[in-house]
């Protein structure tokens, strides 16, 4: 079902799962635009348990003139302070060739919108520091860059050995 925006010919849908070969494309356009598609393990079959049996994560495919030129995945977190669930934008990617429509803005609208309908109280993202263009356009959507905190990361050995620790 595609859910109309106002771009003509520019449609968003949510994915399917005959659409995770083409997710996995974006993904990997994604990471080599972030100079990091040495990191990418995703694979189909992962993708496939991740988004459509365990339900971890949605995606959004806008679709111009009938072809995919753009995602966004994301997934609920949650607000201890303010009791309501969040949006975590964990992936937003636009073809470069599209770039400049106003495509990013009309995704990240729709995800406030959806933000909206299941009463969360938030939609928030990372950027990497060195993005400059992300970081204003983000700006000039409202956003505000969280710098008072500083993410930290558990994962691959060091995430074996923290779960580790809770069993004797």
């Amino acid at each position: 079902m595609f859910i109309d925006t106002n771009l003509d010919d520019f449609k968003l849908r949510f994915a399917e799962i005959k659409d995770v070969p083409l997710i996995l494309e974006f993904i990997k356009e994604l990471a080599n635009y972030e100079k990091m598609l040495n990191e990418v393990v995703a694979t189909e079959e992962i993708l496939i348990e991740s988004l459509f049996e365990r339900k971890m994560a949605e995606v959004i495919i806008g679709e111009y003139k009938n072809k995919p030129v753009a995602f966004a995945l994301f997934f609920h977190n949650f607000s201890t302070f303010l009791g309501r669930p969040g949006i975590y934008l964990e992936d937003l990617y636009v073809k470069p060739k599209m770039r400049g429509k106003g495509i990013g803005k009309i995704i990240l609208s729709f995800l406030a919108k959806l933000c909206v309908e299941r009463k969360c109280g938030r939609l928030e993202w990372w950027c990497l520091d060195w993005n400059q263009s992300s970081i204003e356009f983000y700006k000039q959507m409202g956003a505000v860059p969280m710098d008072e905190w500083t993410v930290y990361r558990v994962y691959d050995d060091a995430l074996d050995k923290l779960a580790m620790k809770f069993s004797k």
